[in-house]
């Protein structure tokens, strides 16, 4: 079963339980996913899926940062509960050190060396491990080994 399907069994599933919250949060993945095939008239993919329920986790910290600086715990705390419903369509994240080492190998297989290789390390970073890991990560891995 694709992950576009899973999402709309689930979304099924919590209408017939009558969960609210994470309904909500199931239908405001879908609204994303279906802009984004009607914008570039293409079917998503599980890699495309994932590109995106990242990029609504991302939204989502953002938000919580900027609710906890404005003292609204209240509503921090309901981004952080969607958090919890997105991250059920994220695959298993590599850890620090798997990064690391995934990292140093990009990097000797590009001969890379030096703070002004970073675009072209990145570059080859984003394409193997999207999806995989968190982009923050990499970015300080990254800068770490061209250090």
């Amino acid at each position: 079963m694709s992950l576009k399907d899973q999402i709309t069994e689930d979304m099924k599933t919590a209408m017939r339980a009558k969960d609210s919250a994470r309904l909500g949060t199931i239908r405001l993945l879908q609204a994303a996913m279906k802009q984004k095939e009607v914008d570039e008239r293409v079917s998503l993919d599980d890699v495309a899926v994932i590109a995106i329920v990242d990029k609504l986790i991302k939204q989502r910290k953002d938000s919580i940062t900027a609710y906890e600086q404005a003292g609204r715990a209240d509503l921090a705390a309901v981004e952080a509960a969607e958090i919890e419903v997105l991250k059920v369509y994220l695959p298993a994240r590599l850890s620090a050190n798997e990064i690391d080492a995934e990292v140093r190998a990009i990097v000797a297989e590009l001969g890379a060396s030096g703070p002004g290789d970073m675009g072209k390390v990145m570059g080859a970073v984003k394409t193997r491990l999207a999806g995989k890991a968190d982009m923050g990560q990499v970015s300080v891995a990254v800068k770490a080994a061209l250090a």
